[in-house]
């Protein structure tokens, strides 16, 4: 959970889940990197990023140790290992990951975690629209995944934007590179193709871990849901960004239905 930049205790219940709902804000809003003398327009979404701490941690830990890691996320980890991280996670331990812990271990940790979710990333309710995209192409394909990403509770949308951000890093290291000294830099071999094949079912699930035919999957299903997954990597830059036409279109049916939600966006720009 977050809170929100302002405090939004003084709307009622019902208007502040309309401001969760509407969840358009700019993947880079929030980002502290950004600079703090520049002005920038809020959007219209008041909620903080809601990124469970593993997930952030374990992309981190990739991101800055394992990177050249040849197989990430297809060699086998330490079952101990990440069986110990798992719990210390689950204790509400703040849990330092470094340089002394295996790549593999927290590979393991982060596909198990978005396995095990109550509800997967994606929400089931909406696995058969997800997978519905996998029969369209061009410009329709992206517009439709779109919409479906807004569907998403700000928390889903929150850890899959960053995740999916985490995978595109990792598929853009695949190939082998030179350095400036001429020594070469192996590559970690997990293309879109690679990690779409291996996070799509763990990301779209149509049941419930453990629950009857949850292991079953036909190929179609398979297929489609590889497909879904390499788009989202592919394009998730621009596909968490909504347009100015549709934010404007909002604030204009929200002009007619909840004033209370204009003049609170009002006050804190």
């Amino acid at each position: 959970g977050a809170m929100s930049v302002d405090s939004i205790t003084d709307l009622s219940d019902n208007t502040s889940k309309l401001l969760e709902a509407l969840q358009l804000s700019h993947p880079h809003e929030l980002d502290p990197r950004r600079s703090l003398g520049k002005k920038k327009m809020l959007s219209l979404n008041p909620i903080t990023w809601q990124v469970p701490r593993i997930v952030d941690r374990c992309c981190r830990h990739i991101e800055t140790h394992g990177l050249q890691t040849v197989g990430i996320f297809r060699v086998g980890s330490s079952k101990k290992r990440v069986q110990q991280l798992r719990e210390e996670f689950d204790r509400g331990l703040d849990v330092f990951l470094d340089e002394h812990q295996s790549v593999h271990d927290v590979a393991a940790l982060l596909k198990e975690f978005l396995r095990d979710m109550p509800d997967s990333l994606i929400p089931r309710e909406l696995y058969t629209a997800f997978l519905s995209t996998a029969s369209m192409e061009g410009p329709a394909q992206l517009a439709a995944l779109q919409l479906l990403l807004f569907l998403l509770p700000p928390c889903h949308s929150d850890t899959l934007h960053r995740l999916l951000r985490f995978l595109s890093t990792v598929a853009q290291h695949a190939e082998s590179s030179w350095g400036p000294d001429g020594q070469e830099i192996p590559g970690n071999k997990m293309t879109v193709s690679n990690l779409a094949t291996i996070f799509g079912p763990n990301i779209l699930q149509k049941e419930k871990p453990g629950e009857k035919d949850a292991g079953a999957m036909n190929f179609e299903d398979s297929a489609a849901i590889i497909l879904v997954l390499q788009k989202l990597i592919e394009h998730y830059q621009t596909l968490f960004v909504v347009s100015p036409e549709m934010q404007c279109d909002i604030l204009r049916r929200l002009f007619q239905t909840d004033p209370d939600v204009i003049e609170y966006l009002l006050r804190r720009k």
